[in-house]
């Protein structure tokens, strides 16, 4: 059992980004992905490059290479060593594209406001 705890982020109307982005890709670039999970469990924010990335403000990445597509998730960190992830996509540049650092952002900000309103 690891120190972290990893979760799919869930929108309001129940569906999971990052848990459909892994059910459109391969089957070996889902177990790269879930291997880096694993890490992630473990070591939290001591897993780095090439595996993962911190990007900007919180927000980082799972990096997952395999014929020439690179498929990523985005997560972020909560308080009790809670990583949650928030979404995926493939592309084949080496820069995150800005809208997909927003919008891990925007879900992340709706993650807290509705764990605030639980508690």
């Amino acid at each position: 059992m690891g120190a972290f705890k990893v979760v799919f982020y869930e929108k309001e109307d129940g569906s999971k980004p990052a848990e459909e982005y892994l059910h459109s890709i391969s089957p070996k670039m889902v177990a790269k992905i879930y291997s880096t999970i694993g890490m992630l469990k473990e070591r939290g924010n001591q897993v780095r490059m090439p595996k993962s990335e911190h990007l900007q403000d919180g927000i980082f990445q799972i990096r997952a290479q395999q014929e020439g597509n690179i498929s990523r998730v985005l997560y972020f960190f909560t308080i009790g060593q809670t990583i949650v992830l928030t979404h995926g996509f493939t592309k084949k540049t080496p820069k995150t594209p800005p809208a997909e650092i927003e919008l891990a952002k925007k879900y992340r900000a709706d993650y807290e406001r509705r764990e605030a309103q639980q508690k």
